[in-house]
């Protein structure tokens, strides 16, 4: 298979084919990836804040002003 056949083929397959309903643009797709991710990062913040708590030694080796 040509490399101009192999890339038309890629752009007519959906990502994800076994979905019901109407195939999502790219920006809906993009947008709920970086939903998606802010969540998980909001999540992993506050799970080190909580592990940085007030018992924990700061980043300037515990002494704090």
């Amino acid at each position: 298979m040509s490399q101009e056949a192999m890339s038309e083929q890629v752009v007519r397959e959906p990502a994800v084919p076994d979905q019901k309903g109407a195939p999502k643009g790219l920006l809906q797709q993009m947008e709920e990836l970086m939903a998606a991710l802010n969540a998980d990062l909001s999540q992993l913040d506050a799970d080190l804040q909580q592990s940085t708590g007030p018992g924990a030694p700061s980043a300037d080796g515990g002494h704090r002003l």
